[in-house]
């Protein structure tokens, strides 16, 4: 899955990829999920698509939403990147094929939590749509810290990235 220009290619999270996945949630966050919570979301969460970011051959980034078509709306449950491939891009791009897989599924309002303090993330997310809609107080359990609600309404016509709709009717098959 080597692309000559070292850009990133996206698709599925497989069961394999579970270990370098939790490696990276490890270094991203200060409370991380566990390799069998990865392995329950693929095998046994029918609402989560889960996407990871491959350069070469490896693993270096990942992103979660689950996706409630019954009720039109889908939630970012995480979203990850390798410290030596950030500012790449890479994160923008998962985040586009999860709202790409939501839009397809019949989500119009996708919702998340991030870090007050995690400015570079909130900053992707306006980017992409999204706008604060709440605080949720002490919500880190590590630290006590804040997490801003956020949500962005996407319309049905409104495409996030390139590409046949098959494509990413496959994420999370």
């Amino acid at each position: 899955m080597e692309r000559e220009d070292g850009a990133a290619e996206y698709r599925s999270m497989r069961e394999e990829d579970v270990p370098r996945v939790a490696a990276l949630e490890r270094l991203a966050f200060s409370t991380p999920w566990s390799e069998a919570s990865f392995l329950r979301e693929l095998r046994e969460n029918p609402l989560a698509r889960y996407v990871v970011a491959v350069v070469g051959a490896q693993v270096v980034g990942y992103g979660g939403i689950w996706v409630l078509s019954h009720l039109g709306e889908a939630h970012v449950t995480n979203v990850a990147v390798h410290p030596a491939y950030r500012r790449r891009g890479i994160g923008e791009g998962i985040v586009r094929r999860l709202l790409e897989r939501a839009r397809l599924e019949g989500a119009r309002l996708v919702s998340l939590e991030v870090r007050r303090s995690n400015l570079v993330a909130q900053k992707l997310y306006r980017k992409l749509g999204f706008r604060v809609v709440g605080v949720r107080p002490h919500y880190y359990g590590d630290d006590g810290e804040d997490a801003f609600l956020m949500e962005a309404r996407i319309p049905a016509w409104m495409r996030f990235v390139e590409g046949g709709e098959e494509d990413f009717l496959r994420l999370g098959d």
